[in-house]
């Protein structure tokens, strides 16, 4: 079967906001290096409210954060400040430890308006674990596109379709956001040992399989998977080479180990993390 499992997402309640989470599931933590992946929205927020997701810490792993349509303002212990818009790729690598926070712009505050996107993360490969932090952001105009035959490409990471894009990965990646019309087919590359495909609008078929908005198919190794759109729809296509050891998630933290969980929860607790500039809030260590 070119399809191993649909999974379908669980919709959570992050105050105010609704996301769909569809990695990790049970029994399958990664596709590739995707070890968390949420659908955010589509919300529409009322003038005078948003997103305010409070400072946290990351360890070895990479945010990235793609929109669909409205902004958020990144800040990190860094010292980075930047909204992102739709199509922009904000790349987060916490290495050793990083702390961010994620807020509608007050422009954007001030009117209302929309918020559509992927928040997801990818974990750092053995070796790079305690890599020191960065932060890169690629404009929209920067990601590689091609439009062909009802369909519209964008390689946000990684290599596809014979693209390039200029984001900086450590570990081989599939990234893609494809836009297609009705009735538009689509071949999922097969020179990634780990696949899957993601309806974030519309409706496809993938191999006689219907998928709608919220489900994620993961797809055998090896082999070209053909989707049809059946009505206009936004596919996101994910993976990349498989990871050899097993990566531990708890809350926001992913490690090869669970000593390395334990740390960063002592290191939260205490206090020694980075700090944001201009942030005084923090999200406390949830209880076991």
């Amino acid at each position: 079967m070119p399809i191993l499992e649909v999974i379908d997402g669980r919709e959570r309640d992050l105050g105010g906001f609704v996301v769909r989470r569809l990695l990790p599931h049970a029994g399958r933590n990664m596709v590739g290096p995707f070890i968390f992946f949420d659908h955010l929205g589509p919300a529409q927020f009322a003038p005078g409210t948003g997103i305010d997701v409070r400072p946290h810490p990351h360890i070895a792993l990479a945010t990235v954060t793609y929109l669909y349509s409205g902004s958020l303002r990144h800040r990190d212990s860094l010292g980075s400040v930047l909204d992102i818009q739709p199509g922009d790729v904000n790349w987060m690598t916490a290495g050793a430890g990083i702390t961010h926070s994620e807020r509608t712009p007050p422009a954007a505050r001030a009117g209302g308006g929309p918020v559509h996107g992927i928040q997801s993360w990818v974990a750092l490969p053995d070796g790079c674990e305690d890599v020191e932090a960065t932060f890169h952001h690629h404009a929209a105009h920067e990601l590689p596109q091609r439009r062909a035959d009802g369909v519209a490409l964008t390689v946000i990471a990684g290599q596809a379709y014979g693209l390039q894009s200029p984001v900086a990965t450590l570990w081989p990646t599939l990234y893609v956001d494809a836009r297609m019309n009705a009735g538009a087919t689509l071949d999922v590359p097969a020179d990634h040992e780990e696949r899957a495909v993601y309806v974030a609008t519309g409706e496809i078929d993938l191999e006689d399989v219907r998928l709608r908005v919220g489900h994620m198919a993961v797809l055998a190794s090896g082999g070209q998977s053909r989707m049809r759109s059946l009505r206009d729809s936004r596919v996101m296509l994910l993976g990349g080479l498989r990871f050899p050891t097993a990566r531990h998630i708890w809350w926001n933290f992913v490690a090869s180990t669970p000593e390395r969980i334990e740390a960063a929860k002592l290191r939260w607790k205490q206090q020694r993390f980075p700090e944001v500039p201009g942030e005084t809030e923090f999200i406390p260590l949830p209880q076991e």
